[in-house]
């Protein structure tokens, strides 16, 4: 598939680096599953893909043999000028001044807990795990978390989200559900004293990382408190053996920490590290009541930490410490967590979320700018999930981006499209959702083979049958 976007507004990294970001003016073109160009071009359709001038630009890159499954001559953008045949098209889109953005990656999710969205509320954590959650988990079949999966699928193409980060049971079939649709998932052990064991995710560590380049799998285990001493020993032999990131649930609440210190005499940050699982790196989802000794932990071993600001705050779990992280030179992410904790998947609200807690909490209404946050969101997302080639919008990187409506009253004026995007974005922006070069999501359509009406279905079945 061949898509060029024209007249259109593209959001770039801008060439010294850091966490900022540029708007340059002109097109985007799209060869198989890679962007291959970026700079100026023509006003209208003109079918051939060769840029305005008919010469060279510095933002063309060469097709590499075999990318996509597009012949080498065929895909290089000045392929009409040095081969004398036209190169057509599949399609051309006039983005009428719209902004062209990387696709959201979605740091830290439960997909299919979509079944319990808006069942399990106004419950503190313990008590919302322990009588709502865990007891209605144990009844999922391996079919209900496929279709749980593509319901929750559907939300995050609404808002812009290209990847998510996802740690949950049955991981083959969450893998299936991505490849079904066209969406990217990259997922994480769930491993703790109830389910699973190490040997069981190095065989789904294996199974999931050779079915598609749309799907990964890092290994993970759910959380100090619900895995015992000898099963986290056991993942941070796994993780070495196989040179995997290791991920968890770390220092969401307050007691959470104070019971591992009561049980450990240190924190969950420090017995992790202690146990050997951060050899190759990896990172924590909440992080909220990390310590003094935690940040340099994160810091020397490379860490992530992934903050999930409407979940937590829905459970009272308190207030990420964002500005410190980001002082100590520690990457952030941001993730909606789970849709029964949340309740939307909605990475709009979490980055305003996370902007407006961060100055609250630090009570410095200038201590993170709209850019950090917005590279949180993307590139930052990005590093956590080990997809390096989806992180900005560039020649040679993934096609994996969204188009943003820039025409409804909460983009205007346009003072500033990276600080409109953060304060006043939302759902109702987002008019294409592309992922690995195709159009899945479209002006409320979704392009993903199947009926929703038929999800919408499936998905109700499956909480009809628990009560």
């Amino acid at each position: 598939m061949r898509t060029r976007f024209y007249n259109a507004k593209i959001l770039v990294s801008r060439p010294e680096g850091g966490h900022r970001f540029s708007v340059v003016e002109g097109e985007l073109w799209v060869c198989g599953d890679t962007i291959r160009y970026i700079g100026e071009g023509a006003a209208g359709p003109r079918g051939a893909c060769a840029n305005a001038a008919g010469v060279p630009s510095r933002h063309e890159v060469p097709e590499r043999p075999g990318d996509s499954g597009v012949p080498e001559t065929d895909a290089r953008p000045d392929a009409a000028r040095t081969s004398g045949e036209p190169f057509s098209w599949d399609r051309e889109i006039d983005a009428g001044g719209n902004l062209l953005i990387p696709g959201f990656k979605n740091a830290h999710t439960h997909t299919a807990m979509t079944f319990l969205r808006s069942y399990a509320d106004d419950l503190p954590l313990a008590d919302w795990l322990s009588t709502q959650v865990f007891p209605r988990e144990a009844q999922l079949t391996a079919e209900d978390i496929y279709w749980l999966d593509i319901l929750g699928i559907m939300e995050y193409l609404t808002s812009g989200i290209t990847a998510n980060f996802d740690m949950y049971f049955y991981p083959e079939m969450i893998a299936r559900a991505a490849v079904d649709t066209g969406f990217r998932t990259v997922q994480t052990g769930a491993l703790n004293n109830f389910t699973s064991s190490a040997e069981q995710m190095e065989e789904e560590f294996h199974r999931v990382n050779e079915m598609s380049d749309l799907t990964s799998f890092i290994v993970g285990f759910h959380a100090e408190y619900t895995t015992s001493k000898e099963r986290m020993e056991d993942v941070a032999r796994l993780a070495q053996k196989l040179k995997s990131p290791v991920w968890l649930h770390n220092s969401e609440t307050r007691s959470e920490v104070a019971e591992c210190k009561a049980r450990w005499g240190m924190t969950p940050t420090a017995l992790t590290d202690a146990l050997g699982m951060y050899e190759y790196g990896g990172g924590g989802y909440h992080c909220v009541w990390v310590e003094e000794p935690d940040f340099e932990i994160f810091k020397r071993r490379g860490l992530t930490a992934v903050t999930n600001p409407a979940s937590n705050l829905k459970l009272a779990s308190g207030i990420c410490p964002v500005k410190r992280f980001v002082d100590e030179g520690i990457s952030v992410a941001i993730g909606t967590d789970g849709p029964a904790s949340n309740n939307c998947l909605d990475m709009f609200r979490e980055i305003f979320l996370t902007s407006a807690l961060a100055k609250v909490r630090e009570e410095d209404a200038a201590c993170i700018g709209a850019d950090e946050i917005l590279y949180m969101a993307t590139a930052g997302g990005a590093r956590a999930m080990g997809l390096s080639d989806c992180d900005c919008l560039a020649e040679g990187k993934k096609a994996d981006l969204v188009m943003i409506d820039l025409q409804q009253p909460n983009m205007q004026p346009e003072n500033n499209l990276v600080k409109n995007l953060v304060y006043s974005g939302s759902k109702q922006n987002v008019k294409l959702t592309m992922v690995n070069g195709r159009i899945i999501y479209e002006d409320g359509r979704f392009e993903i083979g199947f009926d929703p009406r038929e999800i919408y279905a499936k998905a109700n079945a499956v909480i009809e049958r628990m009560q």
